[in-house]
């Protein structure tokens, strides 16, 4: 509540935020003692309030400021906060940082009026009769948000109530935003644990919302004063480490006065600022790189007038710079999930030293700093808009407001649905996956095919059967990366979309809430007898090779041709030394575990009267044990005699640092020790890391101990498995 809030000096400041000091607050004080200016006249308490607004909006209709003051002055007046400050300079202070930041007038009215209702005797319909109904509707949002515990012990129900009603209406949210910041700056006199449960909620549910409506003015300061009451210490060598680079020349002042250089020469028209980091980013910048130099302190922000400019600045620093390429991103092209929009690069400059410049027109920054504020009234009605009772046409909400608003209505349990808003909010980051009809996609980072499937197609998704990536035949469970092309393959008609609809397994895939919950209503719609046949379906055709995916056991894509990368394991051969308490069945030994001698094994009856064999410690027997599936008794056939012959294959990942040649001598060094080579696949490096995956026949399964090592002894190699967290993806 905003009345448990107290006056105090901010813990930290970033330069240029918008806010209201201890003497505007004073002055407020004075003038609400006073009482209200005479009719027609702006009171002294809102006129600065009114000379920010002015400045965003020109014409702006003042009067109206004027009466939202007047009335919430007399409502309040007598209440005082704990500082002793009369309670009105609360929604002063927070209309001021709304109008700082752009905010429209009703807006501003709203934020004026927003304790009215809840702390006074004025009720909604007074509101409304005064101040219209999207007055109305704004206060009566806040006033909701009020009564709600953010903590972990909070009502899901009444949190999902919340969320919808700031769905629908995003100037709620930054209403709210703003009445936190404020109440955040002057937590100070609070008791140490009330303040670190205020923190705590502040960190996690409404700084992720700040950040996905783009109000990173109201992150950034939000994120400072949480990390100075829950990480004291951190806050407090952060703080010097910045004190003692103040009184030192600065290096980005002078990158600065390069690039205004460059620039002037290319006759471009720029705007070159030095912009300094806030405490928090400081604070991952030192983890992130260890120790911190003068330019990693802050960036330069370019400002032009126009989208083509923004690129002609590029063309001219990375002419004139040494870029690091590696630095550069493009989100004018391919905007953020929260209407983000800048060009990102790093150029060296003299003395080598990196600087990092971020490139946007006047109006990107204005998005950038205020996200949805900076939009003004997105609701305003438009001729030939019908929109359903209720429901407000909003064409500038971020997609991902869009679609947790679908997916929450999906939601029947409110505690699922406030899990899954949790996991959803402590996403941080978002890639984009270019489609292949040329459309672009935001997901989550770590997100897979799954999910891009039911963030595209809905509920249709269920139909889907598999995935290329980036050209490549890849299983739905791949997780994609920033700047993948995806093409998702379909069921061609309804019939094939019923035989291959989701099963349970595509749960451990699915990172977003859309997906889980089109996932479990379909397999609640579906008894389980259904998935066990499908399971049984599915099985049969990886060991036959005849995935639509073309995936090997290990998940990784297939080689060039599209075939699968690790062929069927002794499928169906009476000689795999195997013993079946099935008569007449034939034997498949699986291949996303491949059994040899002396493994202990089980079996599981598929569809042709065959019987696949897997190690008992398979992820995939926990899987159909699980499903109701029943084993059946399997042996190796010479196991009394502890005779490993025979002839098997095995699929084998060595792990190792890329090098030149280490395939090569990996393969020498398979050969070595008789095996025969049957499939390689080896993935794309990863921070200098390489897997390889081969498929391997052996004439002896009592020499896999020894291959292992021998592979191992491969200068490069730190690691040879035959199971693993791949392994468990086998069958999804």
């Amino acid at each position: 509540m905003s009345a448990e809030a107290t006056d105090q000096a901010p813990f930290g400041r970033r330069r240029g935020l918008p806010r209201i000091d201890l003497r505007n607050l004073r002055r407020f004080s004075r003038a609400a003692l006073l009482g209200p200016a005479s009719r027609g006249r702006l009171p002294d308490a809102i006129e600065h309030v009114a000379k920010v607004h002015r400045v965003h909006h020109p014409g702006a209709e003042l009067d109206v400021l004027r009466k939202a003051y007047v009335l919430a002055e007399s409502s309040h007046r007598g209440q005082m906060r704990k500082s002793g400050e009369p309670y009105i300079t609360h929604p002063l202070a927070v209309t001021l940082i709304l109008a700082e930041l752009g905010a429209e007038t009703t807006t501003l009215t709203a934020s004026l009026l927003h304790d009215t209702v809840e702390d006074t005797d004025v009720t909604l319909d007074q509101v409304g009769e005064q101040f219209g109904e999207e007055v109305r509707y704004l206060v009566d949002g806040v006033t909701k948000l009020e009564k709600v515990d953010y903590g972990a012990a909070a009502e899901p129900e009444t949190f999902r109530k919340m969320l919808v009603a700031t769905g629908n209406d995003v100037r709620v949210m930054s209403i709210k935003l703003a009445d936190r910041l404020h109440n955040m700056r002057t937590l100070g006199v609070m008791r140490p644990e009330k303040q670190a449960r205020i923190a705590k909620v502040t960190r996690d549910v409404l700084i992720p919302l700040a950040e996905r409506l783009g109000v990173q003015a109201l992150k950034t300061e939000l994120e400072d004063l949480v990390f100075a009451i829950l990480h004291p210490e951190e806050y407090a060598r952060t703080r010097e480490l910045l004190q003692a680079h103040a009184g030192r020349p600065d290096p980005l002042a002078l990158a600065a006065g390069d690039v205004r250089g460059v620039l002037h020469e290319a006759g471009i028209t720029a705007e070159v600022l030095v912009r300094p980091r806030h405490f928090v980013s400081v604070h991952r910048a030192g983890i992130k790189r260890g120790e911190l130099t003068g330019t990693d302190l802050g960036r330069l922000l370019v400002l032009v007038s126009d989208d083509a400019d923004c690129y002609a600045v590029l063309g001219e620093l990375h002419t004139c710079f040494t870029p690091v390429i590696s630095e550069f991103k493009d989100f004018i092209a391919v905007p953020k999930f929260n209407l983000y929009q800048s060009l990102h690069t790093a150029v060296a400059g003299r003395d080598g030293e990196v600087t990092e410049v971020l490139i946007r027109t006047h109006q990107m920054h204005r998005v950038a700093e205020a996200g949805v504020i900076a939009l003004g009234n997105p609701y305003a009605p438009t001729e030939g808009a019908d929109a359903p009772e209720g429901e407000r046409a909003d064409p500038t909400r971020p997609g991902w407001l869009s679609r947790l608003l679908d997916w929450q209505s999906a939601t029947p349990d409110p505690d699922i649905f406030w899990t899954s808003l949790r996991d959803d909010l402590a996403q941080d980051r978002e890639i984009t996956v270019f489609r292949s009809d040329g459309g672009t996609l935001g997901l989550p980072a770590g997100a897979s095919c799954v999910d891009a499937a039911y963030s595209l197609y809905g509920d249709d998704a269920h139909s889907c059967i598999g995935a290329r990536v980036n050209g490549r035949i890849a299983t739905l469970s791949t997780v994609l990366r920033d700047g993948d092309t995806l093409q998702l393959l379909m069921a061609s008609d309804s019939r094939d979309a019923a035989s291959h609809g989701p099963s349970p397994e595509w749960l451990d895939h699915a990172r977003t809430p859309a997906a889980r919950i089109a996932i479990n209503r379909w397999l609640a719609a579906h008894p389980a007898p259904q998935h066990e046949s499908r399971e049984a379906a599915r099985e049969t055709e990886t060991e036959s090779g005849a995935e639509l995916t073309g995936q090997g056991a290990q998940g990784s894509p297939a080689p060039q041709g599209g075939e699968a990368a690790v062929p069927a394991a002794g499928a169906g051969r009476p000689e795999a030394g195997i013993v079946v308490d099935l008569p007449g069945a034939t034997v498949r030994l699986a291949r996303c575990c491949t059994p040899v001698p002396p493994d202990a094994v089980t079996g599981f009856a598929v569809r042709g009267g065959a019987v696949t064999v897997h190690r008992v410690r398979c992820p995939g027997v926990a899987r159909m044990t699980a499903a109701g599936r029943t084993a059946v008794g399997v042996r190796w056939a010479d196991q009394d005699d502890g005779d490993g012959g025979g002839d098997y294959r095995v699929t084998l990942f060595a792990e190792a640092f890329s090098r030149p040649h280490l395939l090569a001598d990996l393969t020498e060094a398979i050969a070595a020790e008789g095996a025969e080579v049957v499939a390689a696949a080896v993935e794309p490096p990863r921070e200098q890391r390489v897997r390889h995956t081969y498929t391997l026949q052996l004439p002896d399964a009592g020499k896999l101990p020894i291959l292992m090592r021998a592979m191992r002894n491969v200068p490069g190699v730190y690691d040879v498995t035959r199971e693993g967290r791949s392994v468990a993806a086998a069958h999804s």
